[in-house]
C-alpha cells in the first residue's frame, strides 16, 4: 500500500534545485540535436523518442537494483498524464531549436497558470480575483516574450506556448497520481508508456543518428530521468505551493547554458517578460499556500 513520504521542506528545496539544472540541460541538448551542431538536425519526435528510450532504460536498471514493490497502477491516469507529457516535451524540444533557451523556458512557466484555468471545468475548482490577477500577469509576460511586433515576432515561440498549455494539462493528472501512487512507480510507468507513444510517433521521421547524437540522446534521457526523480520526490515531501518557486531556477540555468554554449545573452525583452511571468507564478503559488493553510479554531 502506498505510504506518503515524511515532509521535509529543506530536502524538497534541494531536490528541486538539482532537478532544475537537469531540466535546463535537457533543453540544451535538445537544441544541439535539433540543429546541425552534431550532424543533420533530428526531428523533434525523434529527440523525444530518445528522451523516453534512454530514461526508461535507466529506470529499468534502477528497478533491477532496487526491486521496488509496485502497486496496481491507475492506467487511465497514467495514459492521460503520459500523453500530455509526451506532447509537451516534443513541442518544447521543437521550440528550443529556433529560439533562445531562456525565452522558451520562461514561456513554459505558464503551465501552472494553464493548469489553474483547466482545473475550473475539469476539477470544478473556483478561482478568486488574486489567482486571476496572477494568471493575467503571467500571460502578459508571455505576450512580451512572443514579441508580437512584425519585425520581431518569433513564430517558434508559439511552440513553447503550446508546450505550456499541454504541460498544464499534465499537471492535473500528475497531481492526482501523486496522491495514490509512489514516486518511482509514477516515473516507471510514465516512461514506459511514453516510450510506446514516442515509438509509434517517430516511425515516419526516423533517421540514423550520428555517434555524437546517440551519446547526447542517451545523456538527455538520463538527465530527464534524474530530473523527474528529483522533482517527484520533492513533490512528495513538501506542498506544491512551497516547491513551485524553486522550480524557476530552471530559467537561471537555461540562461547560463545559453551564454556558455551559444553566446546568447538574454536581452531586455527576455528579462522583463520572464520577470513578469515568474512574478505572476509566485503570486499564484503564494495564494495557493494561504488557501491550504489550516484555519485556527476560535
Amino acid at each position: 500500500m502506498f505510504q506518503a513520504k515524511q515532509q521535509n521542506n529543506a530536502l524538497a528545496a534541494a531536490l528541486i534545485a538539482v532537478a532544475t539544472a537537469f531540466i535546463a540541460a535537457t533543453t540544451l541538448m535538445a537544441k544541439a540535436l535539433g540543429s546541425d551542431a552534431l550532424g543533420p538536425a533530428l526531428h523533434p519526435l525523434q529527440i523525444s523518442h530518445g528522451r523516453f528510450l534512454f530514461a526508461f532504460m535507466a529506470l529499468c536498471c534502477a528497478t533491477l537494483a532496487l526491486r521496488p514493490a509496485f502497486a496496481r497502477p491507475h492506467w487511465g491516469l497514467h495514459i492521460a498524464r503520459t500523453t500530455f507529457g509526451w506532447g509537451g516535451v516534443t513541442l518544447m524540444f521543437a521550440a528550443v531549436a529556433y529560439i533562445p533557451l531562456a525565452d522558451a523556458t520562461a514561456i513554459t512557466f505558464l503551465n501552472p497558470v494553464f493548469a489553474m484555468i483547466l482545473a475550473i471545468p475539469l476539477l470544478g475548482e473556483k478561482v478568486g480575483p488574486v489567482r486571476w490577477l496572477a494568471a493575467g500577469m503571467a500571460l502578459f509576460g508571455a505576450l512580451i516574450l512572443l514579441r508580437p511586433a512584425p519585425e520581431s515576432f518569433q513564430p517558434a515561440a508559439l511552440l513553447a506556448l503550446g508546450a505550456a498549455m499541454v504541460m498544464g494539462m499534465e499537471l492535473i493528472f500528475m497531481k492526482k497520481l501523486s496522491r495514490i501512487e509512489g514516486p518511482f512507480q509514477i516515473l516507471f510507468f510514465n516512461n514506459m508508456l511514453g516510450l510506446i507513444i514516442a515509438t509509434m510517433a517517430v516511425v515516419a521521421f526516423w533517421v540514423q543518428p550520428t555517434g555524437a547524437q546517440w551519446a547526447v540522446l542517451a545523456a538527455l534521457g538520463l538527465s530527464m530521468a534524474l530530473a523527474q526523480t528529483c522533482f517527484i520526490n520533492a513533490m512528495a515531501r513538501a506542498d506544491a505551493s512551497f516547491v513551485a518557486p524553486f522550480s524557476y531556477g530552471t530559467l537561471i540555468f537555461a540562461a547560463l547554458y545559453d551564454v556558455v554554449f551559444y553566446k546568447v545573452i538574454p536581452d531586455a525583452v527576455t528579462l522583463i517578460g520572464a520577470a513578469i511571468i515568474i512574478s505572476g507564478a509566485i503570486l499564484l503559488a503564494a495564494r495557493e499556500a494561504r488557501a491550504k493553510k489550516p484555519q485556527t479554531a476560535p
